[in-house]
C-alpha cells in the first residue's frame, strides 16, 4: 500500500488528534479504522474526533454506516481500499488511523479465505453452553484456545465454526493469512504508560457523561448486533432500565474500556512490526514531528513523489 501510513494503538492514546496534525503536515488525508466510529450518530459514545479536528484535513469512513447495518473486516477492507484509491488519485498520501486490529490487518495482510458462516452449524453451536464451546475448541484447536479471548462467546463460536466447516484449525487459517503480509505496510504503534492511559480513559468516560451520552444512547433506538457491541452501550441501557446507578454505570464503562485497551496493546505488539512510540514521553508537538518524519521516510508521502 504505497502512499499509506498507519497510526495504530489502544483507545484514548490521542491517535485522532495526532493523525490530523500529521496529515496536515504531510498534505495527506485520513481513513478511519475504528469499528464503531464508522457508524453515524453516537459521537460521544464512540469518542469521535471533534469538529475542530475533523476540519483540519479530509477524513474518510466516519459516519458512513447506519447503526442498523452489520459491519465486518471484509466490508471495511472494500470501503477502505476504495477510499485509498480515491485519495491517491488526487496525489495525496493516506493515513489510516484506528485501534480495531482486524480492520488494520485486513489492509496490511489481506483477508484469510475462511469459510462463511453456516446457519445450521451456528444453530447447533448456539445450543451449547459456553463451557462446552470452549472445551470443543480446546480439543480441535488448542493453539487458538490458548490465545483467543475466552470470555468472548462470539469469537469462540466463530473459531469453532471455522474448525468444523474447514476441517482444519482456525490457527492454520491465521498462518495462511500472515503469509500474505504486505511488505509496504508501514506505520507507528502509539501507546502510553499504563497509569497515564488509564487516567485518560477514566477522564474521557466522565466527560462523555458530562456531555450527554445518556441521552445520545436513549435516542439511538434499535441497532445491529455489530453496533450493539460498542463499549458502554449495554451499560447505559442498563442504567436507563434502572438496573444500576449512574456511578456504577460510569465505573463499569471505565473498567470495560481499560480492559479493551489492554487487549489492544497485546494485539498490536504481537500482530504488527510498526515502530513503537510512547506518547507519555513526548509532547504533542514532538510526537507530530516524529511521526511526520517517519511517514515521509517510510513512504507515507509516496503518492506525492
Amino acid at each position: 500500500m504505497n502512499g499509506t501510513f498507519f497510526i495504530v494503538g489502544p483507545t484514548a492514546t490521542g491517535k485522532s488528534g495526532l493523525a490530523a496534525d500529521v496529515a496536515r503536515e504531510i498534505g495527506g488525508e485520513i481513513i478511519n479504522a475504528d469499528a464503531f466510529q464508522i457508524y453515524r450518530g453516537l459521537d460521544l459514545l464512540t469518542a469521535k474526533p471533534d469538529a475542530a479536528t475533523l476540519t483540519k484535513v479530509p477524513h474518510h469512513l466516519f459516519d458512513t454506516m447506519s447503526v442498523l447495518e452489520e459491519m465486518n473486516a471484509e466490508k471495511f477492507q472494500r470501503l477502505a481500499l476504495q477510499a485509498v484509491s480515491e485519495i491517491h488519485s488526487r496525489g495525496k498520501p493516506t493515513i489510516v488511523v484506528g485501534g480495531s486490529g482486524l480492520y488494520i490487518k485486513a489492509l496490511t495482510h489481506g483477508l484469510s479465505v475462511a469459510p462463511g458462516s453456516d446457519p445450521r452449524t451456528r444453530t447447533k453451536l448456539n445450543k451449547l453452553t459456553f463451557d462446552e464451546l470452549r472445551a470443543q475448541l480446546a480439543k480441535l484447536d488448542p493453539e487458538t484456545a490458548r490465545t483467543i479471548d475466552t470470555k468472548n462467546r462470539r469469537r469462540v463460536t466463530r473459531a469453532l465454526e471455522i474448525c468444523l466447516l474447514s476441517g482444519k484449525p482456525a490457527s492454520e487459517q491465521r498462518r495462511e493469512w500472515n503469509a500474505g503480509e504486505t511488505p509496504a505496510a508501514t506505520g507507528v504503534f502509539v501507546f502510553r504508560d499504563r497509569e497515564d492511559l488509564y487516567r485518560r480513559i477514566n477522564q474521557r468516560v466522565q466527560k462523555m457523561f458530562d456531555a450527554g451520552v445518556i441521552e445520545e444512547v436513549r435516542a439511538a433506538g434499535a441497532m445491529s448486533a455489530t453496533a450493539s457491541r460498542m463499549i458502554g452501550c449495554c451499560e447505559i441501557r442498563g442504567l436507563l432500565e434502572g438496573k444500576m446507578s449512574i456511578l456504577q454505570c460510569i465505573a463499569q464503562i471505565q473498567q470495560a474500556t481499560r480492559r479493551y485497551a489492554k487487549r489492544q496493546l497485546t494485539w498490536f505488539r504481537r500482530q504488527t512490526n510498526f515502530e513503537p512510540l510512547n506518547l507519555s514521553l513526548l509532547s504533542h508537538v514532538e510526537a507530530v514531528k516524529r511521526i511526520s518524519q517517519l511517514a515521509k521516510a517510510f513512504g507515507g508521502c509516496a503518492a506525492n513523489d
